[in-house]
């Protein structure tokens, strides 16, 4: 009988999270940091677990197995004395027996590595550890495809920074690997760091930057760093980088300084033209890596359809680009292609891979975390003494409140998993008034004045503003509007004139659909400005309370969480 109740860990790194599966279903996904309300926290997600069972109706003992995306045992092919020889507690000896053990085998590269702790109670504590490039590439399981190449690419995982994989019905087969320190995303986090941005949390400003900038400025000089191999593999040269180096004080040498003839910019000044045209080229040599990879695992698999995941997944502006720049015709990026995502990648990787129960569950929406019923939403009101009025239409009050120019906080139903809020915790605002843009920058979300907004935009009608797109239901792709289109909806049209769409469908979210329909109804326009419920350097809300405190710490003009209607003024 396979397992039926799986609790998925990212425990070590940041961003940790919990996925619960039950059932070959996803019944609970979230992140740390948005129940405990520090940004990309590495603490263990021991408040998500609670939430996860909570939810499930489960205690700790009614699990067949706890799934963790990442794999220890790699770290003890190598004896450490220093760890190994004396514990320093006696619980230790889970891993100092193994490291004192494999010594012992010549070939032991470990694939997995599982514990058990059996108790008192008769009860059992079953826990695998996944290769984390493996628990990336699990996300496979969750794709509508039966049959799939799979490029999993991040900074690193435990050694690996790319793998080539094949999925096909419950199984995944593994072809090529990369290992760190030649790592794509380790590059673009140095050249986040040299923009003086937060490398690992900041990348987004990268992207958002490089529409301003020229590449041929810079790019030869970055193209030197980089040399693309017939394998389909890259290397960088080491010489200029040290991301390599733990620990370290900065991602870069001066050797990069010098070759590139520009200084590092200053964490907070503002970037000037050639901060810009560094982005863009920091941006088009990644873009050449990545299509280089890609094109050669079409090449190794002859498979046309195509699974993404790890962190550099997260490019968006690249992700857009796939169907152009290789021969892949079908592509599915989850919406947690980061670390957070292996806590279900690992769950799933245990259920079909390990366990070989069938496949059912499809990914059509991250709507997997916690939520709140009215009742509870109207106490948090009555609670903070917050008037406000109970409203019959949700949906057709916030599409009356963005058409008359008001930036409105949008909270319903269930927390979203991943980095983008797909209209459950929501800023939302009118696509067509060119100044929303520096509004919702100056006086909501604080930042920087280039980050662009996304427009979330009816299935049906994504053809008639977008071009050569395809559905996007968790924003992850950068299409190009229509140029006759652009002076519809200018404060989603960023500088180059692209956007990064989320297509919403009827059977997606029922309410957010019937919302943007509502601002089509009114204003002729099928998309509204989303961005995610946060201000800069918060996590998205996750409860009431946290909606109310964004809310009077803002310059959001009106609240609408679940039925009821909070205004300022």
């Amino acid at each position: 009988m396979p397992a039926d109740k799986i609790l998925g860990l990212n425990a070590v790194g940041f961003n940790t999270a919990a996925t619960l599966v039950c059932d070959g279903q996803v019944v609970f996904a979230a992140e740390e940091e948005r129940l405990i309300r520090e940004k990309r926290t590495r603490r263990f997600p021991l408040e998500t677990i609670r939430e996860a069972l909570k939810v499930a109706g489960l205690r700790l003992e009614d699990l067949d197995g706890v799934a963790v995306g990442w794999n220890p045992a790699i770290n003890l092919e190598a004896f450490n004395p220093a760890q190994s020889q004396r514990p320093r507690f006696l619980g230790e000896l889970f891993y100092s027996v193994p490291n004192h053990l494999m010594t012992l085998k010549q070939d032991n590269a470990p694939l997995l590595s599982r514990q058990t702790v059996e108790f008192l109670d008769g009860s059992r504590l079953n826990v695998t550890y996944v290769t984390h490039h493996v628990a990336h590439a699990a996300s496979f399981f969750c794709s509508p495809f039966d049959r799939a190449a799979i490029m999993t690419i991040d900074a690193f995982g435990e050694r690996q920074s790319v793998l080539f994989a094949v999925g096909e019905g419950e199984r995944l087969r593994t072809i090529w690997s990369q290992d760190f320190p030649h790592s794509l995303g380790a590059f673009y986090s140095t050249m986040t760091e040299y923009l003086g941005f937060r490398a690992q949390s900041d990348e987004w400003k990268v992207m958002g930057a490089s529409a301003y900038g020229d590449p041929c400025r810079f790019e030869g000089r970055l193209r030197d760093l980089v040399r693309l191999k017939d394998d389909g593999g890259f290397e960088l040269d080491l010489l200029h980088f040290n991301h390599y180096q733990f620990p370290r004080t900065q991602r870069y040498t001066s050797r990069l300084r010098d070759h590139l003839g520009l200084e590092p910019n200053e964490p907070g000044r503002p970037l000037t033209q050639e901060y810009y045209d560094f982005a863009a080229a920091a941006q088009q040599v990644t873009e050449d890596v990545y299509f280089h990879l890609l094109n050669q695992l079409h090449a190794r698999t002859g498979v046309t359809t195509l699974v993404v995941a790890g962190g550099v997944a997260f490019n968006s502006v690249a992700n857009g680009k796939i169907r152009q720049q290789t021969p892949f015709t079908q592509v599915f990026v989850p919406p947690v292609p980061d670390d957070s995502g292996v806590s279900l990648g690992a769950a799933l990787y245990v259920c079909h891979q390990l366990e070989g129960r069938p496949r059912e569950y499809v990914m059509t929406s991250n709507y997997l975390g916690p939520g709140y019923s009215d009742a509870e939403i109207r106490d948090a009101l009555v609670q903070f003494k917050v008037r406000h009025r109970v409203v019959p239409n949700p949906a057709s009050i916030a599409a009356e409140l963005v058409t008359a120019g008001k930036i409105v906080g949008w909270f319903q139903g269930r927390l979203e998993f991943g980095d983008r809020a797909l209209g459950n915790r929501s800023i939302l605002a009118d696509p067509r008034d060119a100044s929303m843009k520096d509004r919702v920058n100056d006086t909501v979300k604080y930042r920087e004045p280039f980050r662009p907004f996304a427009p979330s935009i009816l299935i049906d009608d994504v053809g008639e503003f977008f071009v050569e797109s395809a559905p996007t239901p968790f924003m992850e792709n950068v299409f190009s509007i229509r140029p006759e289109k652009r002076a519809l909806i200018p404060a989603v049209t960023h500088v180059d004139g692209t956007g990064r769409l989320q297509t919403v469908s009827r059977e997606q979210n029922p309410l957010y659909f019937e919302l943007i329909e509502e601002f089509r109804r009114l204003t002729g326009i099928p998309v509204v400005l989303n961005t995610s419920f946060n201000l800069n350097g918060e996590p998205i809300v996750c409860s009431p309370q946290d909606a109310l405190r964004t809310f009077f710490s803002s310059g959001l003009d009106a609240l609408i969480m679940g039925n009821c209607l909070v205004e300022k003024g």
